[in-house]
């Protein structure tokens, strides 16, 4: 440590323009030391199971159903435009969707959206398969750029 002493010649002190740090690193250390005392602690409250993620590749089956749904609602079956418009009820889906629901094994049925796409006409394909008594509903979606 150093102490700011008087000029020697015994002039008129001068104003000091440093900033003293000390004090600032002395209450970060505080700080520091009382987040890892405490942060420990605080983790160990709640013991949770989180979910881990999965990326599986998707296998085609000849069986599957493949329904698009673009930024309008319109839903195409297979890539074929489907007479059905979700955004008008999904009642004539549900027909078409309770009829491959009887086959052995139960086809899936995958729905690939447009990005800008409503939930709303997502949300109302997802019920329409419910209520067809379809087991498994996925999503497709593009997976993200390598490199960033």
């Amino acid at each position: 440590m150093s102490m700011a002493l008087g000029s020697p010649d015994g002039e008129e002190d001068t104003v000091m323009s440093a900033i003293n740090t000390t004090p600032l690193v002395d209450i970060m250390l505080v700080l520091l030391i009382i987040f890892l005392i405490t942060s420990p602690v605080v983790l160990k409250m709640i013991v949770i199971k989180l979910p881990a993620e999965r990326n599986q590749v998707l296998k085609t089956k000849p069986e599957n159903i493949t329904l698009a749904i673009n930024k309008d609602g319109d839903v195409y079956w297979s890539t074929q435009k489907s007479l059905v418009e979700v955004k008008g009820g999904p009642d004539e889906l549900v027909e078409k969707l309770k009829l491959v629901s009887v086959m052995v094994p139960q086809p899936e049925v995958h729905i690939r959206a447009d990005q800008q796409t409503r939930y709303e006409f997502v949300g109302k394909a997802i019920l329409a398969a419910q209520r067809a008594g379809i087991a498994k509903v996925s999503f497709i979606t593009e997976p993200p750029p390598h490199g960033g």
